[in-house]
C-alpha cells in the first residue's frame, strides 16, 4: 500500500458516497454511512442502499477494504450482503446484539467489549 492509500483509508469522510463493490467486483451500492470501533477508531462497517422499491440500509464489512480510485472493495460477496441481518438504526451506535449478529454473519470474530454505552461501534 502506498502512503496515499494508507492515509486514504484513514479518511472515511471522503469514502461517503463512493461505490462499494464486492470482492469479485460486483456493485453493491453506495456508501453511506461508516462506523468505527470506539476503541481504535478503525471503520468496521459501513452502511449502502438496497432496493429500488422500499430501499433500506444494509451493512458491509469495511475491515479489509481495498481502496481504488473510483471504488473501494470489500472482502465479502454480494450474496452475503444481501442476507445480512436487517437492522434498525437508533441514534449513532449499535446495540451489542446487533452488532454480534453482524460479527456472526460475516464469521467475523466478535469479542464483546464494555464502554461506558456497552457498545463497541459508532457512526462517523
Amino acid at each position: 500500500m502506498t502512503e496515499d492509500e494508507d492515509q486514504a483509508k484513514w479518511n472515511v469522510t471522503e469514502w461517503h458516497g463512493r461505490m462499494l463493490v464486492d470482492r469479485n467486483g460486483e456493485k453493491i451500492g453506495k456508501l453511506q454511512d461508516v462506523y468505527v470501533d470506539v476503541e481504535t477508531d478503525e471503520p468496521q462497517f459501513g452502511t449502502v442502499k438496497e432496493g429500488f422499491i422500499g430501499r433500506h440500509l444494509t451493512f458491509v464489512p469495511l475491515s479489509g477494504i481495498q481502496i481504488g480510485p473510483d471504488d473501494l472493495q470489500a472482502t465479502v460477496t454480494k450474496d452475503q450482503v444481501r442476507s445480512a441481518p436487517d437492522i434498525e438504526l437508533h441514534g449513532e451506535e449499535l446495540s451489542q446484539e446487533d452488532e454480534s449478529a453482524l460479527y456472526h454473519h460475516f464469521e467475523m470474530n466478535y469479542i464483546p467489549i464494555i464502554t461506558e454505552s456497552g457498545r463497541r461501534l459508532a457512526r462517523r
